[in-house]
């Protein structure tokens, strides 16, 4: 402990040395209640932050005080996620809940720094290293760039964040492939497959796919009850679309036998789904069965039988707004630039 004496030394050191301005700087900084050298410090870095001026230093400790407040709002990227998918689902189709699960786990995984991140305080120059990390192909990516611009999205409305990062991202560019149609030896072979394939518990769905164009996720939510024969059409609920609206779908002269004569020879009821149960791997299997299989580097074009028809209607009905309605679009644009193999 100093004595009384040494402190009147001290004060008149100091008096001597300083001007009474430097004086009630020294007091102020000691007031802070922390060590001097330690709260000038601070003092020097608000004012390097202003460029040398106060009025300035003052605005950034201000911005900076309201950045930690509104970063304490904030959650996690894993909580973001955890509310992105609470909210969609009910409301969103299953698939496309599932997608988004699966996308931002991959997300977690392949970048374990992300999952505790604060949302608040990604920048999207992170966003574009992680997505080039988590992913490898450009069509990949681009499904990854949406996955988290829907994370940020829910945390904008939740208040967690002010802005969405990944907008300044910039999409990948996908090189679309040659649209891939079935041959006439090829579509006979599959019709082929699919009538012996367990008693041709398949070739309805084959067959509305290949004659009608029905995408494979509508024709899994097909049931008799929509097929319309005396009418000549195929209802699409909207609960079933792919776009969320109903539509009906001719039913071609070729589409019209098959459906007539497997109702004929398993009578199903109205409530009864066009696909047999465990669809995806019937349907797998019979593509093996009828010749494709990746393993022989000859793999099954998801949408090669949506492509065969649209391709196969507009050589003979020459009308791209028939076909856009058969299809279920809302503009023949993407029939023009990569539906049709001409």
């Amino acid at each position: 402990m100093r004595t009384q004496k040494e402190n009147q030394m001290t004060k008149g050191l100091e008096n001597s040395l300083m001007s009474r301005s430097e004086w009630a700087a020294l007091e102020v900084l000691r007031s802070t209640g922390k060590e001097v050298l330690e709260a000038a410090l601070v003092a020097k870095a608000a004012l390097k932050s202003g460029h040398g001026s106060v009025k300035r230093a003052y605005e950034c400790l201000a911005i900076g005080e309201e950045e930690l407040r509104q970063r304490r709002k904030t959650v996690t990227f894993r909580k973001a996620v955890e509310e992105a998918l609470h909210e969609r689902v009910g409301t969103r189709r299953k698939r496309t809940v599932n997608d988004l699960r699966y996308l931002t786990r991959r997300f977690m995984t392949r970048c374990p720094e992300l999952a505790q991140r604060r949302v608040r305080t990604v920048r999207p120059e992170e966003c574009a290293i992680w997505i080039k990390k988590a992913f490898d192909t450009p069509s990949q990516r681009k499904k990854a760039r949406a996955a988290l611009s829907c994370v940020f999205s829910t945390a904008i409305r939740h208040g967690w964040r002010a802005d969405n990062p990944v907008r300044l991202v910039q999409p990948p560019v996908v090189r679309e492939k040659r649209i891939c149609v079935l041959t006439r030896e090829e579509t006979e072979r599959l019709l082929s497959a699919a009538a012996e394939y367990r008693n041709g518990i398949c070739l309805p769905a084959t067959a509305v796919m290949l004659y009608a164009g029905v995408r494979p996720n509508e024709v899994a939510r097909l049931t008799w009850e929509q097929v319309h024969m005396k009418a000549g059409v195929i209802s699409i609920l909207p609960e079933h679309s792919k776009t969320g609206g109903s539509r009906h779908v001719t039913i071609q002269p070729e589409l019209a036998r098959v459906l007539a004569r497997s109702w004929r020879h398993t009578k199903p009821r109205a409530s009864q789904k066009i696909c047999p149960r465990n669809w995806t791997r019937h349907w797998t299997q019979l593509h093996r069965e009828a010749g494709w299989d990746a393993r022989q580097h000859k793999p099954w074009q998801p949408d090669v039988l949506r492509h065969t028809f649209a391709t196969r209607h507009l050589k003979t009905h020459r009308s791209y707004t028939l076909l856009q309605y058969e299809m279920g679009h809302c503009s023949n644009n993407l029939l023009r630039t990569r539906y049709i193999a001409l």
